[in-house]
């Protein structure tokens, strides 16, 4: 065996990384090494150290820590045998050919982009500065510090406004979403439809409905505080009395005569004291309204928190957005309020922001001045109708559009819209139903979809079905496999059926409205990492959804512990009373049998 198959290093054959000669090896190179193919060894950008080059280049120095600028450094190839280098070649020598995983694009060819030699030369007696990626760096709308000026404003605003706008197909407003509004002399109905599918639903009472007192301001009287239960009750002039938690209770440390990090309720609060508060859920059955004394005031693009310091910004918002109107925010927000800025607010322009708080803090003076002058419970701020509410809460550029069959509400909507949104005004429709030969709902099969979800049996595409039940204390989900009966094994069908399940479950939990405590009984998976996944699907599909849910672990038994934040009473309830054969009971029982 020679030295070279048996791997000793000999004179001819350097050992380890010493440099290597970039000339060409001849048929009577001593020990035949075999010419090694250019190019770069030991991984992606990395610079092959040379003893020779072009005459007068210097050695490529090594990266290290202390000098981590070497990495960037390219030299030129070394030029063949028998040939000349010139002063062109020389310099073409020095566009480095782009490399697979280079972060930097090539620079480009000096033929090409020659310029002149005064231009030239102030080139190079400038400092050479490393090559930046393209684009905006720090996250999305982030605008440069050359763009940061006073005159760039209005021409900002007018960017910001035409990206809030959408896009568009052929004059039309293009979205996922729309919006319809029937309007009915005992009710008002709102659809918002995704495609052609129905995802939430809404039902307002005329005005005068106790039911539907959500959001509206009072000043109350407190009737009698509850220690054992840390609450209280407080007339707010409706037939029930509503309750008042002890979390809350807002207070002046200087009013609570027993000082202490936690006053008890009965410390703070006094029988047929007066109170500012608001409602924050809706009477249901016999249960009164739920009030809290934090006031918040709505508004298009922020929400006004009278007396507060909070602060904040909605996280759906992405984070470059987010940083812009944080920057707003410090300059416009009012020292002895709190602000939170909504999701709409989204391209949203300084000017608009301004306007919506202004508008606010004025609506709170109002509310102060008269609950200085009443003297009994009495409302001091109610709600606009819910068709305005539903548009204030969800209407962006994802909505393709709002059809209302009401003449009157299709005024007052297109006012609120042009006050806020001018560039909206035109996604606003007067549906008129002589016209087209049917009404609203039945156009769009509205109708349809709600006697569906009225039904306590929902199937799922594969065969396999949903029953929902509801009780005094939670609702109940069971799922099942019924016509599913799959291809290759019973673990596999369970899988496929839980994960239709769990998307079906969370469009249903909004369609439905349902809300508090809910337990879904899924379908027993041995498997743990298919339990897992089942699990992410419904949260994932669970995000879509603006209330608040909190979603806990699968149990041994398959069983899934939800809450949803309940503010309404309900698809259900809003359509049906309780039997009054059986009184909501779902059965008849025979008292013949116990004669």
């Amino acid at each position: 065996m020679s030295e070279m198959s048996a791997g000793v290093p000999t004179p001819e054959q350097p050992q380890g990384n010493a440099p290597q000669s970039s000339e060409p090896r001849t048929p009577g190179t001593p020990g035949g090494v075999k010419k090694r193919r250019r190019g770069k060894r030991g991984g992606r950008n990395r610079n092959k150290t040379r003893v020779e080059g072009v005459a007068g280049q210097p050695r490529a120095p090594r990266p290290s820590p202390e000098n981590p600028v070497a990495q960037d450094i390219e030299l030129p190839d070394p030029p063949r045998e028998g040939t000349m280098v010139s002063t062109g070649a020389a310099d073409a020598a020095l566009v480095r050919k782009p490399q697979i995983g280079d972060t930097r694009p090539a620079p480009a060819n000096a033929a090409a982009t020659a310029k002149p030699a005064a231009a030239t030369a102030d080139s190079e007696a400038k400092p050479k500065s490393r090559n930046r990626r393209g684009g905006k760096r720090g996250g999305r709308n982030r605008r440069k510090s050359s763009d940061r000026s006073d005159n760039a404003v209005a021409g900002t605003d007018a960017e910001l406004i035409e990206r809030r706008r959408g896009k568009e197909r052929n004059g039309k407003a293009v979205g996922r979403y729309m919006m319809c509004v029937q309007v009915r002399e005992e009710f008002t109905q709102v659809a918002m439809l995704e495609g052609r599918s129905l995802i939430e639903h809404y039902v307002s009472r005329p005005a005068d409905d106790e039911t539907q007192i959500h959001g509206n301001i009072y000043l109350g009287r407190v009737q009698n505080v509850l220690p054992g239960m840390e609450a209280a009750f407080v007339d707010i002039g409706t037939q029930k009395n509503a309750v008042l938690y002890r979390g809350d209770v807002q207070f002046d440390k200087d009013d609570v005569v027993e000082q202490g990090p936690d006053p008890r309720i009965e410390q703070v609060l006094k029988s047929r004291q007066m109170i500012l508060c608001q409602v924050t859920k809706n009477p249901i059955a016999a249960k009164g309204g739920r009030l809290t004394q934090e006031v918040s005031l709505p508004g298009r693009f922020v929400v006004l928190i009278p007396d507060s310091r909070t602060y904040g910004i909605s996280k759906r918002l992405p984070e470059g957005e987010r940083r812009r109107l944080r920057g707003i925010l410090d300059r416009i927000k009012p020292e002895q309020h709190g602000i939170i800025v909504r999701t709409a607010a989204e391209n949203a322009t300084e000017h608009e922001l301004t306007t919506d708080l202004t508008r606010l803090i004025e609506q709170w003076n109002e509310i102060r001045a008269k609950a200085e002058k009443a003297s009994s419970p009495t409302l001091l701020y109610r709600e606009p109708p819910l068709a305005v509410r539903v548009i204030r809460e969800e209407f962006s550029s994802d909505y393709r559009g709002i059809v209302i069959d009401d003449a009157a509400l299709f005024e007052e909507v297109r006012d609120y819209i042009g006050a806020f949104n001018p560039e909206f005004a035109d996604r606003i429709e007067l549906y008129d139903a002589e016209k087209e030969g049917l009404p609203l709902f039945e156009q769009h099969r509205v109708h349809e979809q709600l006697r569906k979800a009225l039904d306590r049996k929902v199937w799922l595409p594969s065969g396999g079905s949903l029953i929902i039940e509801h009780t005094e204390a939670l609702t109940v989900i069971d799922v099942n496999t019924g016509k599913n009966v799959g291809k290759s094994n019973l673990e596999e069908t369970v899988f496929h059926n839980n994960l239709e399940a769990a998307d079906e479950i969370a469009r249903q939990l909004r369609l439905r409205d349902i809300g508090g405590i809910i337990v879904i009984d899924f379908i027993d998976m041995e498997i743990r990492e298919n339990r897992r996944k089942v699990l992410e699907a419904f949260k994932d599909a669970l995000s879509r959804d603006k209330t608040r849910t909190q979603v806990f672990e699968i149990s041994e038994l398959g069983l899934v512990e939800m809450t949803r934040k309940r503010i309404g009473e309900g698809l259900l309830t809003n359509f049906a009373d309780p039997c009054v054969t059986c009184e909501g009971r779902g059965v008849m029982i025979d008292l013949s049998m116990l004669d």
